[in-house]
């Protein structure tokens, strides 16, 4: 059933688990199912720019980590070739940014995706597309 949650097991949880970057920052996996995925992120002063805002790189990371975690959720290897990103609202410390990835389009070689980036408040900081490409087993 597409809508079921998925077990996080072998090679995918070892993947979404251990990427270094994202764990690094602290982004946490809320919700994952085929085609769909949910992180968050707490802001925290180390990931402002000079304006004593959240850095832009922060707001895309957690865009990107939700569409790769999305995008790779069928088990089928997903790498993006292209990423675009809207900033609509600064973010500041103390902030968590949730941002939701949904699969828009997918083929045996591609699938787009469109993900929101909101903060705690329900606000839209940032909408982003991104494509991959699925790549044969």
């Amino acid at each position: 059933m597409p809508d079921e949650p998925i077990a996080l097991t072998g090679e995918l949880k070892k993947w979404l688990l251990n990427d270094p970057f994202p764990r690094s920052l602290g982004v946490e996996i809320m919700e994952l199912r085929p085609g769909y995925s949910r992180v968050r992120l707490k802001v925290t002063e180390q990931m402002t720019n000079i304006h004593g805002i959240t850095h832009g790189g922060i707001i895309f990371t957690v865009a990107d980590v939700a569409f790769g975690t999305a995008s790779n959720s069928h088990g089928v290897p997903a790498v993006g070739i292209n990423m675009n990103i809207n900033y609509l609202k600064k973010s500041i410390p103390g902030d968590e940014l949730v941002a939701t990835a949904r699969e828009e389009n997918l083929t045996r070689r591609t699938g787009l995706y469109r993900i929101t980036v909101e903060n705690q408040h329900g606000e839209l900081v940032a909408v982003a597309s991104g494509l991959v490409y699925r790549q044969s087993r």
